[in-house]
């Protein structure tokens, strides 16, 4: 090896080691920001949970799902022992025809008062009929007494015959009156049993609803999350059997910044990328941007304090997308949110949409 080339050899290793830690050093401390029209911040997938919860207290029967199982909306998940309630219908169901034939009764009850009101004003004419019969032979007697035509036995006769005609009329008028009132009395006794009737009539419905609602059923399409009960135990009302996770209704919360969160429309466009898939990029909308700061210092005096004041944001996974990959979809996943702050900024090519196929 030749002077020049020991030289050479000396020198370039250590210039080439130079250049290689400046490279590692540019590569490190190299910007990493989109821009100041966009904004980014780390986060987790989410997704609306719905607890499954009995409405009344009892026996869990039966749970006819697993942990990790898909739900439609409607479907039943889960069974309420209902024996105590079915008594409790059968029992309504029989105060109800109870309360049905009380209405019947009472109904035969007006026909009979009205019929009975009907004979005492037939009486009532046979009465006033006597009566003017018995006024007009007074009278002819009272002419005759006075001529000395009959004798005034007859006229006393005559007036005895009037004045019981009048007490005649007079007691018919009163069945009348009394017809009426059995009339009036039956009406409210049909009233009564209608009453009756509908009482019954709504504790069966509420009763047929308890056992509806004793069959639990998915409020939503979901998937099971968990099974917080197992059949046999017994439950308070409300007790919760399942919780399911909605994957119509994914997303990734976030915080920003005060200066950012503030520049941050609701529907903006955002990209996610989460670290167990960062081949994909997906496309999401920013549906909810807190209007009260969090991590707030308890005094905010200076320009670095206000710094530490963060917004909760939300960006929203298209429910379309959701539904083509539901076998996919992970909550709990940490990831990276993208946010672009300036809708005239192009997206970076390795934030371009990139989703499973």
């Amino acid at each position: 090896m030749t002077k020049s080339t020991r030289w050479i050899t000396r020198v370039g290793i250590p210039l080439a080691i130079i250049a290689g830690l400046a490279g590692l050093a540019w590569y490190e401390l190299r910007p990493s920001g989109l821009g100041d029209g966009f904004a980014s911040g780390n986060g987790r997938i989410e997704a609306t949970e719905v607890d499954v919860a009995t409405k009344l207290g009892g026996r869990v029967a039966a749970i006819d799902v697993e942990e990790g199982d898909f739900v439609d909306a409607g479907q039943v998940l889960a069974r309420m022992d209902t024996q105590v309630l079915e008594a409790q219908l059968a029992q309504a169901r029989a105060q109800l025809r109870q309360a049905e034939n009380a209405i019947h009764t009472a109904r035969a009850q007006v026909a009979l008062r009205e019929s009975e009101k009907s004979t005492a004003e037939a009486v009532v004419r046979q009465r006033q009929a006597e009566l003017a019969a018995a006024q007009k032979r007074h009278a002819r007697s009272q002419t005759l007494v006075k001529s000395n035509a009959v004798p005034r036995q007859q006229l006393d006769d005559d007036l005895a015959a009037l004045q019981s005609a009048q007490a005649a009329l007079a007691a018919s008028r009163s069945q009348v009156s009394s017809a009426e009132a059995g009339i009036a009395a039956a009406q409210s006794q049909v009233i009564e049993a209608q009453s009756a009737v509908e009482a019954a009539q709504a504790s069966v419905t509420r009763l047929q609803v308890d056992i509806d609602d004793s069959q639990l059923k998915a409020p939503r399409a979901g998937r099971v999350q968990y099974r917080i009960s197992q059949p046999g135990e017994v439950l308070g009302a409300g007790g919760k059997l399942l919780n399911l996770v909605d994957l119509s209704d994914v997303y990734m919360t976030f915080f920003l910044p005060e200066r950012q969160a503030g520049r941050v429309a609701l529907g903006a466009e955002a990209r996610l990328v989460v670290d167990a898939a960062p081949e994909y990029v997906i496309p999401a909308r920013i549906t909810y941007v807190a209007s009260v700061a969090q991590f707030t210092p308890k005094t905010v005096e200076t320009t670095s304090e206000r710094e530490k004041m963060m917004f909760r944001v939300k960006a929203r996974i298209d429910p379309d997308l959701l539904r083509k990959h539901l076998a996919h979809v992970k909550t709990g996943v940490p990831g990276m949110a993208y946010l672009r702050l300036d809708p005239a900024a192009e997206w970076p090519a390795h934030l371009a949409i990139k989703v499973p196929q």
